[in-house]
């Protein structure tokens, strides 16, 4: 019996040596593979041409790692090529906090990603085209929905080549986490998904937070964002190029605060600039017409910029359908003056708008200036009832 036994043994023993062999093959060779294969896909893309300089594997952790990759636009007719997307790394996996729960969901973490907008390109139906593009591109990557979503040390960028001087701007040290987004845990909350994010904007602050409810039907959302402290100094380039004035000196802010749900939205923006200098001697060197705009630029900062806080600030409310937005301009000049000469607009977040007061009462409060310029269209809107009543 001995002597049949051990043959068996040895057999078995060669066809488990062979799997692991196997097992070890193509455990070296599958990132290669998958490295070729997402190469291919990213060469072949309509309207973009892409390439990763590696693939790491992480079977047990359900993950894999994309190291150095970039995304290029790529013209139809020239084939030139236009920087659009790049990422240090990429971090795919499956998320164990919702996989706990009973969801398998993926999760993503970039390090060092780079977005690029240029002047052809910023339409806001090409921001929205190149958003779904983009996702297109992920789903390629990533075929389990993505759950958590988390940058690192980002950058934004918007170049306009066709001004003199050239506009190079941009939004860095971006970090931002979004969880919960295909409300795989705390499935109860009406807000179940948050997105916390900061970023740095020519030496100042940016802080934006929201929950939403990305599976609903209409969007549906609470945010609030805040821009503190931006030295328009460094924006200079920016204002020659669109406005042709310089600044010499001043600090910007924005504040504000969006609610949207059932196809409607309601919120505020709330802009200040404090210490506006934009005619100095930095300027004698200038030509009359530019002097002359600029003093038309400076003066009008000083019409409007309270004394006490030496600040020009105003509230923007807005309210309305998402297929009709509409905003109260009289509202806006009114908000001007009354900064100019009665009271100066604390330069914060007023916590006024929540998902809650979307629908509250529309029916909005005349300003002064609306009583005064407005009493043609009341007699107008009342003399079509009497004709409807007769």
């Amino acid at each position: 019996m001995a002597t049949r036994t051990h043959p068996r043994k040895r057999r078995t023993l060669k066809i488990l040596i062979g799997i692991l062999i196997a097992i070890v093959v193509i455990r070296l060779v599958l990132p290669y593979v998958v490295l070729h294969l997402a190469n291919k896909s990213l060469a072949n893309m309509n309207g973009y041409y892409g390439h990763i300089d590696d693939i790491d594997l992480a079977i047990i952790r359900g993950a894999y790692k994309i190291d150095s990759i970039y995304i290029n636009k790529e013209d139809s007719v020239t084939q030139k090529q236009t920087p659009f997307f790049a990422s240090k790394e990429i971090d795919l996996s499956v998320e164990w906090k919702a996989l706990f729960k009973g969801s398998i969901v993926g999760e993503l973490v970039f390090q060092r990603p780079y977005l690029l907008f240029t002047k052809d390109k910023v339409e806001p139906k090409e921001v929205v085209k190149d958003s779904a593009d983009f996702r297109k591109i992920l789903d390629k990557f990533m075929p389990l929905s993505i759950n958590r979503c988390e940058l690192r040390g980002g950058a934004i960028q918007y170049k306009d080549f066709s001004t003199k001087p050239n506009v190079d701007i941009a939004l860095t040290n971006l970090n931002l986490l979004a969880q919960n987004l295909r409300n795989s845990y705390d499935s109860a909350a009406v807000l179940p998904a948050n997105i916390h994010a900061t970023a740095e904007v020519y030496e100042g602050k940016l802080r934006f937070d929201a929950k939403l409810n990305p599976l609903a039907d209409a969007p549906t959302f609470d945010m609030s964002a805040e821009l503190t402290n931006t030295n328009l100094v460094k924006l200079n380039d920016f204002f020659q190029a669109y406005a042709k004035v310089d600044v010499n000196k001043g600090r910007f802010g924005l504040y504000t605060e969006v609610a949207a749900k059932d196809e409607e939205f309601k919120g505020y923006v709330k802009p200040v600039i404090k210490d506006l200098d934009v005619l100095g001697k930095e300027d004698r060197d200038d030509n009359l017409l530019r002097k002359l705009w600029e003093a038309v630029a400076g003066g009008a900062g000083k019409l409007f910029e309270n004394k006490n806080k030496d600040q020009v600030a105003t509230k923007v409310p807005f309210q309305g359908r998402l297929d009709d937005p509409k905003t109260n301009v009289w509202v806006a000049i009114t908000n001007i003056l009354q900064n100019a000469f009665i009271h100066a607009i604390q330069p914060s977040i007023d916590n006024e708008i929540s998902i809650a007061s979307v629908k509250e009462d529309k029916k909005e409060k005349k300003t002064f200036f609306q009583k005064i310029f407005s009493k043609d269209d009341d007699k107008g809107k009342k003399g079509k009832k009497e004709k409807k009543k007769d």
